[in-house]
């Protein structure tokens, strides 16, 4: 898979098929993103190459207090992608819109369920949780193995 921000500038490629994809109904991603949700599919940063462009990360303020990065392009100023304090940096969340054919990478799960907007219709063959979830509870086993490896390797 690969992706761009909206003028070209920066260009990446996934290297391997993203872990599970996040359909984020927090306050704070509909606030972030001036929608109604988040779709972030998480893969190891290890795994995303630039092609062309450099971005510039942003540091903004989160739930927890310990901040998100955004990597963004310096130009048009689009997220990309993000790393948030408690997964760490060897995980990379993927603004899913970026992607050239983000039809590929549907949700996996609804989270942050209990603030989504009232229209907003959650189709029922997801999962959807109140807040967050324990990852051993829905992710499947290759992509937990996955992630734990590219958490040891980034500490």
């Amino acid at each position: 898979m690969e992706g761009r921000c909206t003028c070209g500038g920066v260009r990446y490629r996934l290297g391997a098929k993203p872990l599970f994809t996040h359909c984020c109904h927090c306050t704070w991603c509909q606030r972030e993103t001036g929608s109604a949700f988040a779709l972030n599919a998480l893969i190891e940063t290890s795994k995303v190459t630039l092609l062309s462009g450099a971005t510039e990360t942003v540091t903004t303020p989160s739930a927890s207090g310990k901040g998100q990065e955004i990597h963004r392009c310096p130009d048009c100023r689009v997220a990309l992608w993000s790393h948030y304090a408690g997964m760490g940096k060897g995980i990379a969340f993927i603004r899913v819109g970026s992607l050239e054919e983000p039809a590929g990478c549907p949700p996996d799960i609804h989270i942050f369920a209990e603030s989504k907007l009232p229209w907003v219709q959650l189709p029922p063959d997801l999962p959807a949780v109140p807040e967050f979830y324990r990852l051993r509870d829905h992710w499947p086993e290759a992509a937990y193995v996955r992630f734990k490896a590219a958490r040891a390797a980034t500490g």
